[in-house]
């Protein structure tokens, strides 16, 4: 009978992970963990007793996505192109800003204090995204004043973006003019 037990409560909360990630990304951080709760087919006191708080549970369902994160600098460390690695990593970068509203917020805020595992995990990519910054720059295409902390701030324009546009895809568009106003031109 125990073994059982065990089996649904990890059943459980693998479906109140589950629910979690697509309840967050369609309604950001603040979205309601009553729903959370009936998408994963469990009452709200099973929530609470696999994760006692929001936090808790924000950290949970977020640490495996906060590894794609780290992996983005990873990937576009491997372009051969630095410009067009430095390109790829923003560019996937907003992309997970307009499909995932709670990544996107929690990236936007950096709501990792409370969090030993997503703090690690946050500073592991912004080393990364630092190498992906300098290797742009020694090759001479990214402006030479262009700094880690500049990603936030197009971060959260991004966000303004996302929230304001009623195209879905507008920020394509602003991410198109950033990086022409990012980008070294050579031949003029």
């Amino acid at each position: 009978m125990a073994d059982r037990l065990r089996a649904d409560a990890q059943r459980n909360r693998a479906a109140l992970i589950t629910a979690a990630r697509d309840v967050f990304a369609e309604h950001g951080l603040d979205a309601s963990l009553d729903e959370i709760a009936r998408r994963a087919g469990v009452g709200n006191a099973t929530l609470y007793r696999r994760f006692p708080t929001r936090r808790d549970l924000i950290a949970e369902v977020f640490a495996g996505q906060m590894t794609g994160y780290v992996e983005l600098a990873e990937t576009a460390l491997t372009e051969p192109d630095p410009w067009a690695g430095f390109v790829a990593y923003l560019t996937r970068l907003f992309e997970i800003q307009a499909t995932d509203r709670g990544l996107s917020e929690l990236l936007v805020t950096s709501g990792f204090d409370n969090d030993e595992r997503l703090a690690e995990l946050l500073a592991t990519a912004q080393r990364g995204a630092t190498e992906v910054i300098h290797r742009a720059q020694a090759a001479g295409r990214l402006r030479d004043d262009f700094v880690r902390q500049d990603i936030s701030l197009l971060m959260r324009a991004n966000a303004g973006v996302l929230r304001s546009s009623a195209d879905p895809a507008a920020w394509r568009r602003y991410l198109s003019l950033v990086l022409d106003g990012l980008k070294v031109f050579k031949d003029l």
